[in-house]
């Protein structure tokens, strides 16, 4: 098998393009990384040639191109069965895929109020009533996943698994918009950003020159 090719966005405003990445690093596979920014000449060059659909994130296995984050945990969880990206109980693997494919499809409210933007500090920006109402099904999420499955470790199936790559643009969310979070909830984020792979991401994240109106609706400058 040939060494695998990541494709990405910016890394402080793709939560897209940060689950398969962190997935990926957490599970210490090797892969090639390549970067379009957003609103580039670079992507406007390149997306067609990489991405069959014009979205990131893509990997690319063996010369063949696999879209769409779901896609991609399931395929890698394939391709590396040693790395036990789900967990290996019939009910905590049924679990943890229902709360990726829920974030993956869902909560759309809060992506938009409050989108990523990693190295941002907007605290209480963003939050309605209807944004708290997501907010409270994640955090019913990963209260019912630590209290079921959780034991053995911090994360949400105790050992890093697909869910704690998919939630990990969500911690950094709730950390750039000050959302109050019960204990549970906050010792969960405090874990997924001391990961590794979470850190090496945030900090390169915060490194980025390039600044995006439409992502940042909470920058003084843009108000």
């Amino acid at each position: 098998m040939s060494r695998p090719t990541l494709v990405i966005a910016n890394k402080n405003y793709s939560s897209w393009s940060m689950r398969p990445w962190v997935l990926l690093r957490g599970f210490g596979i090797e892969f090639d990384e390549v970067q379009l920014k957003f609103h580039t000449p670079g992507w406007d060059a390149n997306i067609g040639r990489w991405s069959p659909s014009g979205l990131v994130p893509v990997l690319w296995l063996d010369g063949e191109p696999v879209w769409d984050t779901l896609a991609i945990a399931e395929t890698v969880a394939e391709r590396w069965p040693d790395r036990q990206v789900w967990p290996g109980d019939p009910r905590a693997r049924a679990a943890a895929r229902s709360v990726c494919a829920e974030m993956h499809a869902g909560f759309h409210t809060l992506r938009a109020a409050m989108p990523m933007n990693v190295r941002g500090s907007y605290a209480g920006r963003g939050m309605s009533p209807d944004v708290a109402q997501d907010i409270d099904r994640i955090v019913a999420n990963w209260a019912m996943c630590r209290a079921r499955f959780g034991q053995g470790g911090a994360l949400l199936f105790g050992a890093f698994t697909a869910a704690d790559a998919f939630y990990a643009p969500v911690a950094t969310r709730f950390v750039t918009y000050g959302v109050r979070l019960p204990d549970v909830a906050r010792r969960y984020v405090d874990a997924v950003l001391a990961l590794p792979a979470v850190q090496e991401w945030s900090a390169a994240a915060r490194a980025e020159p390039e600044v995006i109106a439409a992502e940042e609706p909470y920058a003084y400058r843009y108000l």
